[in-house]
């Protein structure tokens, strides 16, 4: 019985370790980076990021503490470790351009739930515009978030309302009042996430 329960653990081990080139690929190519541009902010080899992705080698810590800088990620999401039996999301907050973004899904890559917290917009850059591929989906959960969309929609969104737009059309998103946050949850794939957690 241990014997067997050993050769699953090895089998568990096995899967997780193979998935991670696939991971480490989407990751790279979500943040519109080259393998070259990739060694240069590693320190890793090329040849050596690209047998990691085509998992014809298995990473060290040593590789993934840079590759976890890089991607902000956790080293256990880089491999997808096992949570042993704990379902829960550990919510890391980041803040990019002022507003404050709270991962409520755990997966890189893919479609990723966050909340999003926003301060009054007049404590930000000034309202501009942005297109990128995609959808995006929101509800408000306190205050209320002003979304311009195209020419010729600007509406107010009040707690417990919803709104998905495509997000090829340009649009901003911003909290109009003079004091106070407004608190959304909002879902988007890797398109989106990267236009709103990485810049322009």
């Amino acid at each position: 019985m241990d014997e067997a329960g050993g050769h699953g653990a090895d089998r568990d081990d096995a899967a997780v370790l193979g998935a991670v080139g696939e991971r480490l690929r989407r990751l790279r190519t979500g943040a519109r980076l080259t393998l070259a541009g990739l060694s240069e902010r590693t320190g890793i080899t090329q040849s050596t990021l690209s047998r990691l992705e085509t998992g014809r080698l298995h990473p060290t810590l040593g590789q993934l503490l840079p590759l976890s800088r890089v991607y902000r990620v956790p080293i256990d999401e880089l491999v997808d470790a096992p949570r042993v039996g704990d379902p829960r999301v550990h919510l890391h907050p980041v803040r990019r351009f002022g507003l404050t973004f709270v991962p409520l899904t755990r997966r890189p890559g893919g479609v990723q739930a966050y909340k999003v917290v926003y301060p009054p917009a007049r404590t930000l850059p000034p309202p501009r515009q942005r297109t990128h591929e995609g959808h995006e989906w929101f509800y408000v959960l306190t205050g209320t978030v002003r979304l311009v969309l195209g020419a010729d929609q600007d509406l107010l969104l009040g707690a417990g309302e919803a709104v998905e737009f495509d997000t090829r059309v340009p649009h901003w998103i911003g909290n109009p009042a003079e004091n106070g946050p407004a608190e959304v949850i909002a879902i988007f794939g890797t398109q989106g996430e990267r236009i709103h957690l990485h810049g322009d």
